[in-house]
């Protein structure tokens, strides 16, 4: 089965050695997404719910240069630096995820890239 790179400008660059995406058959997977602008490459500014909006904005776009959508996920993986953060991460993520939830995972660790409150990854199928 070949793999496809996926990459859009409408989504920060990667700041590692990695891909926004890559397919692999019928399935994508999304590399975490923080809180970046795509045009300036910096963290925005604001609080966890504003990072989370800017984190579903960033995946919606990966998303849709692999010809996919918020439908097609299947399953997400959300990354809290503080868990006392779930309550309005999930509020934002709701907003996104309106029918047909995906399977999710959702954990605290101890800090995530550039100091951001939340990132999230996700794998979808087309």
């Amino acid at each position: 089965m070949a793999k496809e790179i996926i990459h859009t400008e409408q989504a920060p660059a990667a700041v590692g050695a990695y891909s926004q995406a890559v397919k692999a058959g019928n399935t994508v997977y999304l590399s975490g997404q923080i809180a970046i602008d795509p045009e300036t490459q910096e963290i925005i500014d604001g609080g966890v719910e504003e990072q989370a909006g800017r984190v579903l904005k960033n995946l919606k776009a990966v998303l849709a240069a692999a010809d996919c959508s918020f439908k097609d996920v299947v399953k997400t993986e959300i990354f809290l630096d503080d868990i006392n953060d779930f309550a309005a991460v999930n509020s934002v993520y709701a907003e996104y995820f309106t029918e047909e939830q995906p399977a999710r995972a959702c954990v605290a660790v101890g800090s995530l890239p550039k100091g951001v409150a939340v990132e999230i990854s996700l794998i979808a199928v087309k």
